[in-house]
């Protein structure tokens, strides 16, 4: 059976979106969920801070999760982004703020089957990198998160985690198995 509601997931400039539209390509059939920034910014007005800062993580966060819970569990949708990447965001500018919003984003993921977790690769090429400190940090958290189940939010829920590295093509080929 395949899974019907993926996300994929990790810290900004690591190829999610390419990832995405290769998936789409090949799977047409699963509805697209873009990350939360560029809705909320090109559908719905919305402005952010110049600097990333907790509130605009927060509203993201937010909006990610009524995205998950307005689809169905048998459609198939594939989410860029998963409530635990804005949890990792928040994490690296509050750890109090981040802990106050665990049960949160534990009660989100179980709206999921699959979460592809895109790690940083520092051979990957980013032309313009935005923030690179954060990007790092939000990297190690995410990696804690998926990898150590910091917080327990994996073991607290069915969702399925994979890790895609490599190329396009290798992380694409990673989530089409997973999706077996």
């Amino acid at each position: 059976m395949i899974n019907s509601e993926n996300a994929v997931s990790g810290t900004h400039c690591t190829g999610k979106s390419t990832l995405i539209e290769e998936f789409l390509q090949a799977h047409p059939d699963f509805v697209h969920e873009p990350e939360p920034y560029t809705v909320l910014v090109e559908e719905f007005g919305e402005e952010f801070s110049g600097e990333p800062c907790l509130e605009d993580f927060y509203r993201q966060l937010q909006f990610n999760i009524d995205r998950l819970n307005q689809h169905s569990r048998d459609e198939r949708v594939i989410y860029e982004r998963c409530p635990i990447d804005f949890l990792a965001y928040i994490d690296v500018l509050d750890s109090q703020a981040a802990q106050a919003s665990v049960d949160l984003v534990s009660e989100a993921i179980r709206n999921l089957n699959l979460i592809v977790y895109v790690p940083l690769d520092p051979t990957f090429d980013v032309p313009h990198d935005e923030y690179p400190k954060l990007r790092k940090s939000v990297d190690r958290r995410l990696s804690a998160i998926f990898r150590e189940d910091e917080f327990g939010i994996i073991s607290s829920s069915d969702v399925v985690v994979v890790e895609a590295m490599g190329s396009t093509k290798q992380r694409l080929r990673i989530l089409e198995e997973a999706q077996l």
